[in-house]
């Protein structure tokens, strides 16, 4: 019986559904009962009837998870699979910025910690975060954080001035610049833009097009599920890829006779890749290393999260993967 085999076969016999990123190595993709991002992962593993919850993802999409499935087992492979954005703000970040302005509503990327997200009136995905901005009556001042490309590009798009937004950045944002994109577009005439919104290594690329910095003609923003379907809808032969590399396996199983190309090789984020199979099956086999967060700071960022899903937004579901297995 080789890894994969007994993977599956320990998810059976401990109740397991396992999660995977979409981010993730192509193998461990493979071997996920469900692929997808951040929030509807922990969506979906709110919805099912598994025991222990399996994510194959970041410490903070685990997180999330534990919120909103509390009497479940989260498990995370690897404690050291962190975000660099979710790095540059802490809760008492967060606490000293509202003391410099009292009365602001806090609106967090759902990229951020639990305890970020405790101290959030709302959270927010990049496909929805004009949305939730515009929800909030427009003489609330704002604080926005803590991706710096996603908060001017909502306040760009809002147009309000009284948003104040967080400097900080995804370390793969590095990969992913206009001119990587131009001379991505310039190599391949015709190629359509596919930019998935919800991740925080294209957030200055959605910038960038709203800007102006980057021709939006051909460019489409959409979700996982909308860049899934995207090329079956498009007569293009090719897409360049403005997100991290790791999408690049599923898009390429669904879509054979089609060509993705990456808007920059280099946008691969270290963090996703550390999970691996045998990491994988040792989280089974050991039940480790399971995610917990307090009732007190999961019920604060419980609310957040709520405030979010019930303005709306991108309802796209993961992939699921375990029929066709």
């Amino acid at each position: 019986m080789d890894v994969s085999q007994r993977i599956r076969a320990l998810a059976r016999e401990r109740g397991a559904v396992i999660l995977a990123h979409n981010y993730q190595r192509p193998e461990v993709q493979d071997i996920a009962d469900f692929v997808g991002d951040s929030l509807g992962l922990s969506r979906e593993a709110a919805r099912t009837s598994a025991n222990v919850i399996v994510f194959c993802g970041v410490h903070f999409m685990a997180e999330t998870a534990a919120i909103l499935s509390p009497d479940k087992t989260v498990l995370l492979p690897d404690l050291g699979a962190g975000c660099s954005l979710a790095d540059t703000i802490t809760a008492e970040d967060v606490r000293r910025w509202k003391a410099e302005h009292p009365g602001a509503v806090v609106v967090s990327y759902v990229n951020t910690s639990a305890d970020v997200k405790a101290e959030s009136d709302y959270c927010c995905t990049s496909g929805n975060a004009v949305e939730v901005v515009n929800a909030i009556p427009r003489s609330q001042e704002i604080l926005f954080l803590p991706d710096f490309f996603l908060g001017a590009y909502v306040r760009r798009v809002t147009g309000r001035k009284n948003i104040r937004v967080w400097m900080g950045e995804c370390h793969v944002h590095a990969g992913i610049t206009p001119e990587s994109l131009d001379s991505q577009r310039r190599a391949h005439p015709g190629a359509e833009l596919l930019i998935h919104p919800e991740c925080g290594c294209s957030t200055n690329v959605v910038e960038a097009i709203s800007a102006g910095a980057v021709a939006a003609e051909g460019a489409h923003m959409l979700s996982t599920e909308g860049m899934m379907r995207r090329p079956a809808e498009s007569d293009a032969a090719a897409f360049i890829v403005a997100t991290e590399t790791g999408i690049l396996h599923r898009l390429r199983l669904i879509h054979p006779s089609k060509e993705f190309i990456p808007a920059s090789a280099e946008a691969e984020c270290s963090f996703m890749k550390l999970t691996t199979l045998p990491k994988l099956l040792h989280s089974l086999e050991t039940m480790t290393h399971r995610i917990t967060v307090p009732e007190d700071v999961a019920s604060r960022a419980r609310l957040a999260i709520e405030r979010m899903i019930s303005i709306g937004g991108s309802q796209d579901r993961p992939l699921e993967l375990s029929a066709a297995r």
